[in-house]
């Protein structure tokens, strides 16, 4: 979700987002050309990142559509937002999880001879984590399954998330 200096608010489900560092966490979404949320977090300089659960997903899906430059999709779709706590963006009351981010950098990616894709990478640091309380566990961690995320899989596939299989790293034999 992102705000753009006149106050106008953007929310747009990417298939590419993705954590990219964890040390210092910094996340990113890739946006198909110059669209809404890359030219509100480009200017506004930041923008969060929320997780969708299979609850919210036929209003994830509607978010989608392409509505006319300038509507609020937040607004469009009903969804309830409230303001950010450390930077100048919406957040959804009732996603399970929110990444308030400060941006970092943006950049189209380049191909193997230098020419720039019409997609723009926009990467930012987490400066704010929230959780929504229904979904922690007693021990203080996000329940993954409890929140039933959903993934986007590529064509028009999705998953959701309902068990999660935990492996350490082995040592070095």
């Amino acid at each position: 979700a992102t705000r753009d200096t006149s106050g106008a608010e953007n929310l747009a489900p990417y298939s590419f987002f993705n954590a990219v560092s964890d040390e210092p966490l910094i996340v990113m979404f890739s946006s198909g050309g110059e669209k809404d949320s890359l030219t509100f977090a480009r200017d506004s300089g930041c923008f969060v990142a929320h997780s969708v659960s299979e609850a919210m997903f036929d209003t994830m899906n509607q978010s989608s559509a392409t509505y006319p430059r300038g509507v609020s999709e937040i607004a469009a779709t009903g969804l309830q937002s409230v303001d950010a706590e450390k930077v100048n963006a919406p957040r959804l009351v009732d996603a399970p999880s929110a990444l308030e981010c400060v941006v970092t950098q943006v950049q189209q990616p380049i191909d193997r001879d230098g020419n720039a894709s019409s997609y723009w990478m926009v990467c930012g640091e987490v400066v704010g984590v929230h959780i929504h309380e229904d979904y922690l566990t007693e021990a203080g961690r996000f329940d993954s399954t409890k929140a039933a995320l959903m993934a986007r899989c590529g064509y028009l596939d999705y998953a959701v998330a309902d068990h999660i299989v935990e492996k350490k790293r082995p040592k070095q034999p």
